[in-house]
């Protein structure tokens, strides 16, 4: 995977554009810690019992930005691309790994859902709303729950990626 470039958001921007500076930013970091690691390396697990990986994490997040950006955001009717669970209690948000995805696989799918996400939030305001667990959400809360749950994946990034090969930073 070819790191993106990670440019710093922006100090003083509009909240549309801050909002998705972060959330590229946060992408561009998970995308650097995986840059130059072989498959076998990013199926390497973090510590016992944690069945956690960098492949993993681009997988979920994968299915976070499908899930947010296109069946919550635009309502649009998509299965899963890794979560298709075996019953109600089998869901694990795309972590599992199969033996027969490459990296390269799992990034190209990845960059194809961020494709969507930016051209589904460039058609919207923040203000738009979608149905949502009985209420409405809008795209300035799934901005805001989707820089959350970036952030939180590079910090598992940083520590996947520290235990893989010592590399630290970015």
């Amino acid at each position: 995977m070819t790191r993106p470039e990670r440019p710093m958001p922006p100090l003083n921007a509009d909240e549309p554009t801050n909002l998705a500076a972060w959330l590229e930013f946060y992408r561009a970091t998970v995308a650097g810690k995986c840059e130059g690691l072989t498959d076998e390396q990013v199926r390497h697990t973090s510590v016992p019992p944690s069945s956690l990986t960098l492949m993993g994490l681009v997988q979920h997040l994968t299915e976070v930005e499908r899930n947010w950006f296109r069946r919550v955001l635009t309502g649009e009717d998509v299965g899963s691309v890794y979560d298709e669970p075996a019953g109600p209690e089998d869901h694990d948000g795309g972590f599992r790994l199969s033996g027969d995805e490459t990296f390269a696989g799992a990034c190209a799918r990845w960059q194809e859902e961020i494709a969507v996400s930016r051209a589904n939030c460039a058609a919207r305001e923040l203000e738009d709303t979608a149905p949502f667990m009985g209420g409405e959400v809008n795209l300035r809360w799934i901005y805001t729950h989707m820089i959350g749950e970036y952030a939180r994946h590079s910090g598992h990034a940083d520590l996947l990626r520290e235990r893989i090969d010592g590399s630290t930073g970015v």
